[in-house]
């Protein structure tokens, strides 16, 4: 995608600074802390993790007690006795610790989001009962954030993201060249830690971690990516959970194809309802005007080189930016007033922001793709195939044509120069306690058939909670899902299985309503900077 963003979400900016100040007093935090986080010698032995050594530390927010640590493990797991490198771990501490149930780990996805700055938002992201019972235990995954964080070159990360859309062979074979000399500048400046970022190894550092904190059996919520942490967690070690909650679902057995058909129906779909919802909402900027065809011009228009917003000097919005821009503000109808207006005016070449992301020259993290073209095998054989995917996509959702988001997981894992460790493969699950599957109807992400085929592939174990509004991430969509997932945490209870919680839909700007979630923050937009939820907007890579 062009690193042009003047479709974001118009409060995107505010978020990305929020994000680099805090990035910046977690280092401070972490300073001498996470001086081991390089890559170590080789051992004579092979690592035990032990206790894991606890210190007191504080969230940037200043709320919530916490407690900061790092934890060793291996580099390479087939290799236990090789050479190691250290995960940053933090907790918030149990406000009731005379009713404390034990640990729950958290992860909010990506690939690339932090779990240390997830536990350090606990306070205003879940519920005090949560808080009450539960260690909240977050930490980075191998090579993100505080965790050895891959680097990349940065001109190669840009040069990448003008690449992501071929249209001709020739421009096909340049991308499979940027991909290979990014990658390669990945290893080049993060060392051999890049070709063993697979989830299979994340879930070896997760039980070395639940072995660290001194648990026979771990509770888990995780959210978007963080799910396929828990899936494959589940199916490795079924008997040490004790409760998992999967919200907002992966599915690890797509192939190419599937991933693509599936992403691109649900963002037809969840853009559909958006566009119903301006039908039925006279406060919406386009209420009167059919959505879909306003859409479909504006496509048209960016196609043929005519969207242009008027600046210093003009700016030529594309194609691959206005997907970008509709597929950001599927995850949360919060936006939905702001994205109407925002297309109106782009409709009537009003002047927009416009921000430049990424920092040219110089290293930038860059876990998503590592992680990635590691999980799935997204090679094609030629510009052929590539071609005759976007035909076929575009019929099957005739107004937003694909997912932004599917399509650059495809063509940004061309040539990739790390082995598939991880392959697709369908779920074996058997011998967990019940596991709670949560997804939203209409999610832009992961699509609702990636859940509802996630808890197939589960079986008897798996019980599915159906929200059936739009957005990711249930937990802060949906006080009802919310309520079912906090009940299943704290006492193993789940509802009943097929249950379905209403949708919500926004009444009034962002600015004026009152969160679903009670009160709570929803923090996923300002923790995925790189990743799932941030990489539409910013073509993956985030400074």
């Amino acid at each position: 995608m062009s690193s042009h963003p003047p479709l974001a979400r118009p409060a995107a900016r505010h978020r990305r600074r929020g994000r680099l100040a805090v990035g910046t007093l977690v280092t401070a935090l972490f300073g001498q802390l996470l001086t081991g986080t390089a890559v170590a010698a080789p051992t004579a032995e092979a690592p035990s993790p032990g206790r894991i050594a606890w210190e007191p530390c504080e969230s940037p927010s200043g709320q919530g007690t916490f407690e900061c640590a790092t934890l060793t493990v291996p580099l390479n797991w087939k290799k236990p006795r090789g050479a190691t490198i250290d995960l940053a771990l933090n907790r918030h501490v149990a406000t009731n610790p005379a009713r404390r149930i034990g640990s729950l780990l958290i992860n909010p996805g990506g690939p690339g989001g932090s779990g240390v700055d997830f536990a350090f938002s606990a306070p205003e992201s879940f519920s005090p009962a949560l808080l009450e019972r539960f260690d909240i235990v977050g930490f980075d995954p191998r090579g993100v954030a505080r965790s050895n964080p891959v680097r990349c070159d940065g001109d190669l990360v840009t040069a990448q993201s003008g690449l992501l859309y071929p249209d001709s062979a020739a421009s096909f074979t340049s991308l499979r060249r940027a991909n290979r000399a990014l990658g390669k500048s990945c290893r080049a400046l993060t060392g051999p830690l890049v070709d063993h970022m697979d989830t299979g190894s994340v879930i070896r550092d997760m039980d070395a971690i639940r072995a660290g904190l001194g648990e026979k059996r771990i509770s888990y919520y995780g959210v978007s990516y963080g799910t396929g942490i828990g899936q494959q967690y589940a199916e490795r070690y079924p008997h040490r959970v004790r409760a998992m909650t999967l919200d907002s679902n992966m599915d690890h057995s797509l192939g190419r194809w599937d991933y693509q058909r599936t992403e691109t129906i649900a963002m037809e779909e969840s853009y559909g309802q958006f566009a119903d919802w301006c039908a039925r909402t006279s406060t919406c900027a386009l209420h009167g005007r059919d959505a879909r065809a306003l859409f479909d011009s504006l496509y048209r228009r960016a196609a043929a080189g005519e969207l242009v917003l008027p600046g210093d000097p003009p700016h030529t919005v594309t194609t691959e930016e206005l997907q970008g821009a509709a597929f950001g503000n599927m995850y949360d109808p919060a936006s939905w007033f702001e994205f109407a207006q925002y297309l109106a005016d782009l409709n009537a070449g009003a002047p927009s922001s416009a921000e430049s992301l990424g920092r040219r020259g110089e290293p930038t993290q860059f876990p998503y793709l590592p992680v990635t073209c590691q999980d799935y095998d997204f090679d094609v054989a030629s510009y052929g195939t590539l071609a005759r995917y976007e035909r076929k996509l575009a019929r099957l959702a005739p107004v937003t044509r694909l997912s932004s988001l599917a399509w650059t997981d495809l063509t940004g894992c061309q040539n990739w120069p790390t082995e598939v460790a991880n392959p697709p493969h369908r779920l074996r699950v058997d011998g967990t306690p019940p596991i709670l599957v949560t997804n939203s109807r209409y999610d832009v992400a992961t699509p609702y058939s990636w859940g509802s085929q996630a808890a197939r592939q589960i079986g008897r174990e798996a019980v599915l909670l159906t929200y059936d509004g739009v957005g990711h991430g249930d937990y802060w969509l949906s006080p009802c899902a919310r309520k079912a997932i906090d009940t299943y945490l704290l006492t193993l209870k789940t509802p009943r299985k097929n249950t379905h919680c209403p949708a919500i839909w926004p009444a009034a700007p962002s600015a004026q309503r009152q969160s679903p979630s009670g009160g709570l923050t929803n923090p996923l937009p300002d923790l995925l900077s790189t990743g799932r939820l941030g990489q539409p907007l910013s073509a993956h890579a985030t400074p």
